[in-house]
């Protein structure tokens, strides 16, 4: 008998039938949608972002901190200044969040003469590829790094070139520099005065002190100065997790953790615990996370899972609905055949029983197809935002049919009420 019905089901009412599955399958692609995304946010939003610049710079313990104005020293000796070396940038690849860190640059500064002024020197990678000591090769440098520069000619290439300069623009412009010129820089070094010619390759645009600054290949710089593999600092773009409560009370005093907090940070990518063990690689170093950059990462991407949730949950919640309305018009259509059921005999959970079958049913058809239509709308949403698609991820699969059958089952609840509360002899009386 049970069977009987539920092919009757089937083969009337066919429209309100494509109304419930329809409803169901628009809620949960919006589901998987908004879930398949979610999964790929962090990743993809931390790398939109990482080309706003490093997240962690890496300097050497000092006493000593020089004082600038736009790139300019205006206190201090620099003799003081204690130093890194190559050697310490590479070790950052080779840390537990290696493949975290997608972009670093190893920076040394010098005081110069360009047409009797003084201006600040910085020798870096550009674009350089640079080979670890496990023997994996990796494009470094500013040119990813400081992405948001307009550049007025080239990038320097691998930094082979020694004789090649980038000029800033304001630099540029006071001192009449062009792409192409010929200019000479002047240093004084331990009392001994050293000129080296440049060539300029591209003018930059940066709106920060880098307007002001030339920046040349790392090992040209300390080739010129007899400075061996001496570095600076270390600028580190890192992909990282968002900040929470942990992750703060960590960077107040990571001795106050417990052993289960510590190892649940030290495993988990926030700044601070790849600025922690950055230190623990580098003896001598101070590893700080640029916490304005962390912060609004964090933030960003809090604001972001946060309206992708309130999106689904209204989906879902719309859907819902919809099935309360598709199934409630279906109760009112069948209250005749629901009296005679009572009549002859049906208890109401037989009848509610049945009710419930019908819309899970539904609900694995319109789960499945709106695992599909979500997937493929996480995907275009993936190429238009991030350029990148959104895999289908079949995992999701079980649950958003699960989920399906939640909301369907909650958007009955109201008309499987009116099926309670039917009274068989005003029904068949009319």
């Amino acid at each position: 008998m049970f069977f009987r019905l539920m092919k009757r089901t089937f083969t009337k009412g066919f429209k309100s039938k494509i109304l419930a599955v329809a409803a169901i399958m628009l809620g949960t692609s919006m589901a998987t949608a908004m879930l398949s995304i979610s999964m790929d946010i962090g990743d993809k939003m931390n790398r939109e972002l990482k080309s706003y610049g490093s997240n962690i710079v890496v300097k050497p313990e000092s006493a000593y901190i020089p004082a600038e104005i736009n790139g300019v020293e205006i206190g201090g000796k620099r003799d003081n200044r204690k130093f890194l070396t190559e050697e310490d940038a590479l070790k950052i690849k080779m840390i537990f969040w290696r493949h975290n860190i997608v972009n670093l640059a190893p920076y040394l500064s010098m005081q110069t003469k360009v047409k009797g002024g003084k201006v600040t020197v910085k020798g870096t990678w550009f674009d350089d590829e640079i080979r670890i000591p496990s023997g994996e090769k990796y494009r470094l440098g500013i040119k990813d790094l400081k992405s948001w520069w307009e550049i007025k000619g080239e990038w320097i290439q691998d930094g082979k070139s020694n004789n090649l300069a980038m000029v800033g623009s304001d630099l540029a412009s006071e001192n009449n520099i062009s792409k192409g010129d010929l200019i000479k820089l002047e240093f004084n070094k331990d009392g001994k005065r050293i000129e080296k010619e440049v060539i300029v390759k591209g003018i930059i645009s940066s709106g920060d002190e880098a307007e002001n600054q030339i920046f040349v290949p790392l090992n040209f710089l300390q080739s010129a100065l007899n400075m061996g593999n001496k570095i600076e600092k270390i600028e580190v773009s890192a992909l990282t997790s968002p900040v929470n409560d942990l992750a703060r009370k960590a960077g107040n005093d990571p001795e106050s953790l417990t052993a289960e907090e510590f190892e649940t940070w030290y495993c988990t990518a926030y700044a601070n615990s790849i600025a922690y063990q950055i230190e623990e690689v580098i003896p001598g170093a101070v590893a700080e996370q640029v916490r304005q950059i962390s912060e609004s990462e964090s933030k960003i991407l809090g604001k972001i899972n946060l309206l992708m949730v309130l999106v689904t949950i209204a989906a879902l919640i719309s859907s819902s609905l919809g099935i309360s309305s598709i199934m409630t018009t279906k109760v009112l259509e069948r209250r005749q055949e629901i009296g005679l059921m009572k009549a002859i005999g049906a208890e109401d959970m037989n009848i509610v029983l049945f009710f419930l079958a019908e819309i899970v049913i539904f609900a694995f058809v319109g789960g499945a197809m709106g695992f599909f239509l979500g997937s493929a709308f996480a995907n275009i949403i993936g190429i238009k935002v991030f350029s990148i698609p959104v895999a289908m991820k079949l995992l999701l699969a079980p649950f958003v049919i699960i989920l399906a059958v939640i909301i369907a089952v909650m958007g009955s609840i109201s008309p499987l009420k009116i099926v309670l509360k039917l009274d068989p002899a005003e029904v068949l009386h009319g």
